[in-house]
């Protein structure tokens, strides 16, 4: 396997590494910079650093947006309206002097699962990212399905309720949310504190919570009959409850209960990585995208 330098681009800092062949090295983060010219004066020294130790033979980028692999142009929209709508893997290649990949970062830790974490043993996966919205990847024969639009993967964007989409049902915020709006004497609360407060017998807290593993138990129910994956991955900080998975399984139970003719029950398994899973998965990705060459 390749030496390689990693980059991981978030909307609040930048994370820095290299890849040695089988392991992460020299991990640091850095804050985002603000504009297009200062991103590439960072990125560029940051590389150059790498070049001269550890004698990189390329880089891999993990980023926010839609990734059109076929042209190195970010589409879509993020936080950092600088890396979009232009040849950003072919000028930073220019810039770096080496061979450059860019994968959007969801798919990227969908990819670091495949490769060595929760999804190792199979082909094929649903990989759900559960944060302030719902977003993931989807991976068919260790492949990214990116779909026609670049929307493979776009999970919160599924109507749940002929009204809302899961990205407004199926999050931790959002069931904050629903519980402040009938609780408005109580102070605001994060998503750890909703959860002890359901856990103490709080009804509406309860109620809240449960609305979510409904919309996530439906979401994974109908991704599982339409897709079929051998595994379903929850990524995201709440992937660390647990409570989560076997609240959305006794969701997805009470859905096959009516569905008499639903034989297969989705195999959901928390991700193995956090804070590395983009970082990792962009070495697959790398790996991938010069496999031929």
């Amino acid at each position: 396997m390749q030496k390689l330098g990693i980059i991981d681009v978030g909307g609040t800092t930048i994370k820095f590494a290299t890849w040695d062949g089988q392991a992460i090295q020299d991990h640091h983060a850095i804050t985002t910079p603000k504009t297009k010219a200062d991103f590439f004066e960072l990125l560029t020294a940051e590389v150059n650093t790498m070049k001269q130790q550890r004698a990189i033979e390329g880089v891999a980028i993990s980023a926010p947006g839609a990734v059109n692999k076929l042209t190195g142009v970010i589409e879509g929209a993020s936080a950092l309206p600088y890396i979009h709508n232009f040849p950003i893997q072919a000028e930073l290649a220019a810039a770096f002097g080496l061979p450059v990949s860019i994968e959007n970062d969801a798919n990227c830790a969908a990819l670091a699962e495949l490769a060595s974490g929760a999804g190792r043993d199979v082909d094929s996966l649903v990989f759900l990212v559960i944060g302030t919205g719902v977003g993931g990847s989807v991976i068919v024969n260790h492949q990214v399905w990116h779909g026609a639009h670049l929307f493979g993967g776009e999970f919160g964007f599924m109507l749940m309720d002929g009204e809302h989409i899961l990205s407004e049902l199926g999050t931790a915020p959002q069931a904050v949310n629903r519980y402040l709006a009938v609780r408005p004497e109580v102070d605001n609360i994060d998503g750890k504190q909703l959860f002890d407060l359901a856990a103490q017998g709080d009804t509406d807290a309860q109620a809240s919570i449960q609305t979510m593993y409904d919309a996530l138990g439906l979401a994974i129910y109908n991704l599982q009959y339409s897709f079929d994956p051998e595994k379903v991955v929850i990524g995201g900080a709440i992937s660390n409850n647990p409570a989560l998975i076997p609240g959305i399984e006794q969701a997805i139970e009470k859905i096959r209960a009516r569905v008499e003719i639903a034989s297969v029950k989705p195999t959901i398994v928390p991700c193995d990585y956090h804070d590395e899973a983009n970082l990792r998965g962009a070495v697959v990705d790398f790996e991938q995208t010069y496999a031929a060459v």
